[in-house]
């Protein structure tokens, strides 16, 4: 975990005003320690970049760097790539200095090569931080600023997700827009958008899944958007059943299913119960490899409470169902525990096109 590696005496001991930070686990490539981001290329300039996406032309873009660019690529991460498509375009220039100009163009010519899902945040050495989003939006990143404490000017950050902004106090949160580049200076903020899509197309399992649910991504609170959920599955539940409908409880797999459950059980008139206890010291169990592992996993960081299943007719609220295995784990545990009907639904919208992002 970050914490047990970033402890406080260790990030007093960090020097400079400017840092990349990047926490999640690579979508492409291996989890090999060499995969780990930020990626860091020397020439030129000196730039560091943590991405978080994914590249549909990674092979075209791999080839581009070896044969025309003559740029080592070190890894199987189309993060790297995306670092040294960046580095290629800002050496085009051929400065010993570059300015504000410069990024852009640069980052101009990688929207017209790199297809894909990406939000990134960029650290050039000794100039500032940039910040740009993927012309449709797929990856969710905002912006915002605060007072700061040592100077008489503000501190600039980029994130994820705005809870990491609200937590440090920082304010004037916005979205970087899909298309838009944004770059903090030690001298100022100035921010462009080079691309304007007509089809913005953000990636709907931020909302589903992977953001906290205090978080807001284009506008739309998360928490509101799994409330929404819940309500279309109450119609969903109540169009399926009919007058057939014979649930005694709703139980949400917890957690990101809490507030969609919620919703569904006020809906339908349903008492709600908490009938899972999590261990929050398991991992996530659809990423871990091979079946039979996740299988067991998913009993370890699960534990269902007899006493709110025992004789009764449950409906299991999920917040999605990626692979099916944890999905079939718990619908056993729920009937294990003595459950007498199990009924599984799951709150995110249906996935009607294949989704590589």
């Amino acid at each position: 975990m970050v914490r047990d590696v970033f402890t406080p005496p260790r990030l007093m001991a960090l020097t400079g005003s400017m840092g990349v930070a990047h926490v999640r686990y690579p979508t492409a490539g291996t989890p090999a320690d060499s995969e780990a981001q930020p990626f860091y290329v020397n020439s030129p300039y000196g730039i560091v970049m943590a991405h978080n996406g994914n590249l549909t032309n990674d092979s075209e873009l791999r080839h581009f760097l070896d044969y025309d660019a003559h740029r080592h690529i070190n890894t199987d991460s189309d993060s790297e790539l995306l670092l040294n498509i960046l580095a290629n375009n800002l050496q085009k220039t051929g400065k010993f200095r570059i300015n504000e100009q410069d990024i852009f163009t640069a980052i101009q010519s990688l929207y017209g090569e790199c297809r894909g899902a990406y939000a990134a945040t960029v650290m050039l050495a000794g100039f500032g931080i940039i910040g740009f989003r993927d012309p449709h939006g797929i990856r969710p990143l905002v912006f915002g600023r605060r007072k700061s404490s040592t100077t008489d000017g503000y501190d600039y950050m980029f994130a994820s997700e705005s809870v990491v902004l609200d937590a440090l106090d920082f304010t004037d949160i916005e979205d970087v827009q899909p298309g838009e580049v944004i770059i903090a200076s030690k001298s100022a903020v100035t921010r462009r958008q080079l691309v304007a899509e007509e089809k913005i197309t953000p990636c709907i399992f931020e909302y589903v899944y992977f953001a906290r649910p205090d978080s807001t991504i284009d506008g739309i609170p998360v928490y509101n958007a799994r409330l929404d959920m819940g309500v279309k599955l109450a119609r969903k539940v109540r169009q399926v059943m009919g007058d057939a409908m014979d649930i005694d409880v709703v139980i949400p797999v917890p957690d990101t299913s809490r507030a969609a459950a919620l919703q569904l059980s006020h809906e339908l008139g349903l008492p709600y119960r908490e009938g899972f206890n999590k261990n929050r010291y398991v991992g996530r169990t659809f990423i871990m490899p091979g079946q039979e592992t996740r299988r067991k996993n998913v009993r370890r960081k699960l534990n269902a409470m007899p006493t709110e299943f025992k004789g009764l007719n449950v409906l299991l609220v999920d917040d999605s169902i990626v692979r099916g295995t944890t999905s079939r784990e718990i619908i056993q545990m729920a009937r294990d525990v003595g459950a007498k009907k199990v009924y599984f639904a799951s709150a995110a919208p249906a996935i009607r096109f294949p989704n590589v992002y």
